[in-house]
């Protein structure tokens, strides 16, 4: 067991590394960026008026603090680069996104981005999308159809954001832990690909048991109402040594009811979780959860750039990987103070 725990921390180190690799990266295309504006102005070019497309987006809805900011970040994008963006909120619900995809379509629009709520059922509708020449980009989450109805997924790798989880709890452990964990939505990519990866790591560590395992729908209230129901049947939660959720709100909700039952979150009951909003920042910072891994919200750039780059008949990849780092408390007031403004 102590050489699978070097393992897993070795591969946790190489993924900081890569995230700092990652970092150096984008810091030198930003300045490129810059560059290539300046060289717009001396020219008398304006890009933003090159830019301009008409873009449907269909999200799932607003079910997480997370979803709200990628909406608010991809509609900023758009408005930053002149694109007539067309959105509809789903609301949670997979035959508003196929209605939705169809009214786009009608439309004509240049490209579409979306969310899925689910990840079967899309074969028809991204035919349809495709039969009529408009490229569709799958944001932050992917689907079970074939590659070639869609043109790329611009979203994390979810199988590592669960490995990534499992890494940290096996290190802070020692391997030695009874973990109960909060699934997103039953059937989404991010809630499968999210436990694959958790399972994948904690396989390796005989004494890290999960002992129950539920879907709180990606919600607040879902992650607080079913560990309410977790603590109620492990002994009021005595049994419990730590709660992996699949985003943070259900983190959140969780917190709550650990507090209600009379329990020390981070302390009596271990929390780790995915997204990074601004409040399990603030959550971190008060003591309340142990870590959170982020998932990157700003995938507007990368989705309006591979449909203008399929437009001018450029090649595109069919995943385009957007990972965050993990945080710890130790810079969660400062993560605070940046994210909440």
């Amino acid at each position: 067991m102590v050489e699978s725990l070097q393992l897993i921390l070795y591969y946790y180190m190489a993924f900081k590394q890569e995230t700092t690799l990652r970092e150096e990266l984008v810091v030198s295309l930003k300045k490129l960026a810059v560059s290539t504006a300046a060289l717009g102005v001396a020219l008398g070019l304006s890009f933003a008026a090159q830019a301009e497309m008409m873009i449907g987006f269909s999200q799932i809805g607003s079910e997480s603090g997370w979803r709200t900011s990628e909406t608010a970040s991809i509609k900023a994008e758009a408005e930053k680069r002149g694109i007539d963006l067309k959105f509809s909120d789903a609301q949670q619900k997979q035959e508003n996104q196929i209605k939705a995809v169809r009214s786009f379509i009608a439309q004509g629009v240049d490209g579409i981005l979306l969310a899925p709520v689910v990840e079967t059922g899309w074969d028809q509708v991204l035919k349809e999308a495709k039969d009529a020449g408009i490229p569709v980009v799958l944001v932050d989450r992917g689907v079970a159809a074939d590659e070639d109805l869609y043109l790329t997924k611009v979203a994390s790798d979810f199988v590592v954001e669960g490995a990534l989880a499992a890494a940290w709890l096996a290190a802070e452990t020692n391997g030695v832990c009874d973990v109960v964990e909060l699934q997103g939505t039953v059937g989404s990519s991010a809630a499968n690909d999210r436990k694959e990866g958790f399972e994948s790591v904690v396989g390796n560590f005989p004494a890290i048991n999960i002992i129950r395992s539920q879907s709180g729908d990606f919600t607040r209230s879902g992650g607080k109402e079913v560990m309410e129901s977790f603590l109620k049947a492990e002994d009021g939660g005595k049994n419990i040594c730590a709660v992996y959720a699949h985003n943070d709100d259900m983190a959140l909700g969780a917190v709550q009811a650990i507090k209600e039952a009379g329990l020390d979150p981070a302390d009596d009951i271990l929390v780790v979780s995915i997204d990074a909003v601004p409040d399990i920042f603030k959550a971190m910072a008060d003591g309340d959860t142990n870590a959170t891994i982020e998932l990157n919200p700003h995938l507007g750039a990368p989705s309006f750039d591979a449909i203008k780059a399929a437009m001018a008949g450029e090649e595109v990849p069919k995943w385009i990987k957007a990972n965050g780092p993990l945080y710890l408390p130790a810079t969660a007031a400062e993560e605070y103070k940046m994210r909440s403004k």
